[in-house]
């Protein structure tokens, strides 16, 4: 599987996970006190090695956007 492929399953999993994390963390009744113990903590987990998954698959986009390498001019 290429990059492209894998971000665009990456992705919106992503994008699920933030919005479980903020719709357990802004209404913890939504689900119920003993279901959002349990979500919002190990979904917690899930979103942040899915943030990692993320940010590998980006990191040679960040590095070519952020940190350019400069070329030193010969005197």
């Amino acid at each position: 599987m290429g990059k492209k492929t894998l971000l665009k399953i990456v992705n919106p999993i992503l994008l699920v996970l933030i919005l479980n994390q903020l719709a357990t963390g802004f209404k913890p009744r939504l689900y119920g006190l003993g279901t959002f113990r349990l979500m919002h903590k190990q979904m917690a987990v899930i979103l942040s090695m899915v943030l990692v998954a993320h940010l590998a698959l980006n990191f040679a986009w960040m590095r070519n956007t952020y940190w350019k390498a400069t070329t030193k001019k010969a005197p």
